[in-house]
């Protein structure tokens, strides 16, 4: 006999085992000559059963296949020949990396030469293309807008053009699409490629849909990317009037304290006074103080980051064991390499009733201020609001803003190649690079003389903002259709 407490005891952990569903026993049948050309092998592992199902769906669905290359494909596509890059420290021909193309304000990784042994036009990417990463980390797209129209990239990437130019947002939310990416990742057996060649997109199915759904999904991406590009806009005039209203100098041109200038490498003092505990020379570069100093003479007031006119807090997340859910049955995890992008890709799924009593500490909310401490340190986001109550990792420090009229003008200014060195500077280890939340909280932070510049360029930074959720909208939006209309359509 079961006492009516204890009953009830187990009726609860019976219901909270509900909560965090198993995922279901995948399948799929394997034909024989599948198996003898994967090498008789017959583990699981080696016949994607998601792949499977995938191409399955979209070659009995509503609508007929066309493959999306190949001579009777929607497109053509191509990759360019590997060269050996000149690098300057500063010339007419910036050049971006493939892992640039998903993000939000896409930035050059350097500037080659124009003595560069290779058809430096060849490697421009026009307006309407679709980007795909092809080697490393594969399957990543993107769409040309302005922001990129015209700009350099490495061999490694595929450009991918439409026949029809207004089918470009159909294919491009095909292949972001779960259902798409899939196959695109796998080949005709589910196992996943390790490299996507121009002549593998002859492989690919893609419904054909009715003109007028594949004009909507077009436009809608075009518009989404048109709001990408004006938030871009608007964090660039904030960014400017930051700039004029401190009158900073490009950063190169400070006139910082080197002992020996004209010495091989560069070399300072620092009184002992100065050390703070710290001897590494990264921490007491001129720069540091040539900026702080500078800001001083400008500003109203030179503060730090963890006032409590600036933030409310500066939290570093604690380290937790992580249990892991399927999609819909967690809260969202990012990390600091997708802090730039609109919809991180690769999103894993955290079990809210497993971390139920860490949630409330680890979600964020619109506007927190996100700055990576280890790896890569100093990247900086502004939380858009279709973000809230995700989960960044604990690898991200966390700024909460004293209110809604700092926070805008709080991430222009840590976000500019003025404050990056201000964050990186606190670096320490010998290994991994961290920082932590004094450090953030230590950050030198200045406050304009004039309030309204002050308050134009918080205002501006939340406009950016509020332009990138509403891009976020209208391309799940696209999502929505292709998955709806055109793959599950009945």
């Amino acid at each position: 006999m079961v006492s009516g407490n204890v009953e009830n005891s187990l009726q609860e952990d019976v219901i909270q085992e509900v909560e965090v569903a198993e995922s279901p026993v995948k399948f799929c049948t394997v034909t024989l000559s599948d198996v003898i050309s994967r090498g008789k092998r017959l583990e699981a592992s080696v016949f994607d059963v998601e792949a499977k199902y995938a191409r399955a769906t979209v070659e009995h669905g509503k609508y007929p296949v066309i493959m999306l290359g190949g001579a009777d494909g929607l497109t053509n596509s191509f990759v360019c020949g590997r060269f050996k890059r000149i690098w300057l420290e500063k010339s007419h021909l910036p050049i971006y990396q493939p892992s640039s193309i998903t993000d939000i304000y896409p930035t050059p990784d350097g500037y080659i030469s124009p003595k560069t042994q290779t058809n430096i036009d060849g490697l421009r990417v026009h307006a309407g293309q679709v980007l795909m990463t092809c080697s490393g980390t594969i399957g990543k797209v993107s769409f040309v807008s302005k922001a990129l129209d015209n700009q350099i990239f490495s061999h490694d990437l595929l450009r991918i053009d439409a026949n029809n130019p207004e089918d470009a947002g159909y294919i491009y939310t095909y292949l972001k699409s779960k259902i798409g990416n899939k196959i695109l990742l796998t080949n005709s057996y589910g196992a996943v490629i390790t490299h996507i060649e121009p002549e593998h997109l002859a492989s690919v199915p893609i419904p054909d849909a009715p003109v007028t759904i594949k004009k909507r999904v077009h436009d809608l991406i075009v518009g989404s990317y048109e709001l990408r590009d004006t938030s871009n806009e608007l964090i660039d005039e904030a960014t400017a009037l930051l700039v004029k209203e401190l009158k900073f100098p490009d950063i190169r041109d400070f006139d910082v304290a080197l002992y020996k200038k004209k010495a091989g490498v560069d070399t300072f003092n620092v009184k002992l006074s100065d050390m703070s505990g710290r001897v590494d020379a990264s921490y007491h570069v001129p720069i540091i103080d040539a900026i702080v100093e500078h800001m001083k003479q400008r500003a109203a007031e030179v503060t730090t980051v963890g006032d409590s006119r600036v933030s409310k807090d500066v939290i570093l997340p604690t380290r937790f064991a992580r249990v892991y859910v399927e999609e819909g049955y967690g809260s969202v995890l990012i990390g600091g390499k997708q802090l730039y992008e609109l919809n991180p890709s690769g999103k894993k799924y955290l079990s809210r009733t497993k971390h139920k009593a860490l949630m409330e500490k680890l979600e964020v909310e619109q506007n927190t201020i996100l700055i990576t401490r280890s790896g890569t340190i100093g990247k900086v986001a502004l939380v858009p609001k279709h973000w809230e109550h995700w989960i960044p990792s604990d690898h991200i420090i966390r700024v909460v803003p004293a209110s809604k009229n700092i926070a805008g003008y709080l991430s222009i200014f840590l976000a500019s190649e003025y404050g990056y060195p201000l964050i990186t500077h606190y670096t320490y280890g010998s290994v991994v690079d961290e920082i932590d939340d004094t450090h953030v909280s230590s950050i030198p932070f200045p406050l304009l003389k004039n309030e309204d510049v002050q308050r134009q360029i918080n205002e501006l930074a939340l406009e950016a903002n509020e332009k990138r959720y509403e891009a976020y909208k209208m391309e799940q939006q696209a999502l929505r259709i292709i998955d709806k209309e055109v793959i599950y359509a009945k």
